[in-house]
């Protein structure tokens, strides 16, 4: 497990990581090429480092970064679709102070909630390797490491859920059996709940499988537990 003082200087190192050299090559290339939409703008085209409270209980753990969203604005969920749905249920659910996320800097910030994902540059066709994602590993590692009040995990997606499942089996924390991913799947696994989300994708909410109040009522439960974990502290 790769130790850091803090979640800035761990910012400072992942911004700087060039080991996947496909992932590299990619991130850099839709910054040159970019989307017609968005021609006059730079790319942030770097390891996209998490976001949110450091005293956060609850994490929430996508996939990677989205080529024209995240790596285009340096912000996870940030100027994409998926990013609307996702902190739209935040600030319903009382995790965020506003609905919208466009840009670094739009004022947003969210409260007893951090969001990250397991790559932390963007794939193409959004599918990391199996090497791209051990080998990032040891970022969302450390992460959790350092946010150290974190009892809730949100996993958007199977590739988020079983992330989440090995870093707190790395923690000495695994169930019995694999617990099963699924929408609104629920599993305490040592002093940690894992929550399931299906992926806030266009895939999955243009064709209806997944809708505003489903990715609510996850969040819903997770303030729920959230809150419960507070009064438990006291």
């Amino acid at each position: 497990m790769t130790r850091f003082r803090s979640l800035a200087t761990l910012e400072t190192k992942l911004t700087r990581c060039r080991e996947c050299e496909r992932l590299v090559e990619w991130r850099e290339e839709v910054a040159r090429v970019k989307r017609a939409a968005f021609a006059d703008q730079d790319y942030w085209a770097r390891p996209v480092p998490g976001f949110g409270d450091p005293q956060a209980r609850l994490l929430i753990v996508g996939l990677a970064p989205a080529a024209h969203g995240a790596n285009r604005t340096g912000r996870m969920f940030t100027g994409d679709r998926s990013g609307d749905w996702l902190y739209r249920a935040l600030h319903e659910t009382g995790f965020a102070n506003q609905a919208e996320s466009v840009a670094r800097g739009d004022g947003l910030a969210l409260r007893n909630a951090y969001v990250t994902s397991m790559v932390k540059c963007a794939p193409p066709d959004n599918k990391p390797t199996t090497a791209e994602r051990d080998a990032c590993f040891h970022w969302i590692d450390a992460e959790l490491t350092l946010l150290r009040n974190v009892r809730v995990l949100v996993a958007l997606g199977n590739f988020g859920w079983d992330g989440a499942l090995r870093l707190l089996r790395d923690r000495g924390h695994a169930a019995a059996r694999k617990p099963k991913f699924g929408h609104g799947a629920e599993v305490v696994i040592g002093p940690y709940t894992l929550l399931g989300s299906y992926h806030p994708s266009q895939q999955n909410t243009f064709t209806g499988r997944l809708t505003r109040p489903m990715l609510r009522d996850v969040f819903t439960r997770a303030a729920e537990l959230v809150s419960s974990a507070e009064t438990s502290r006291r």
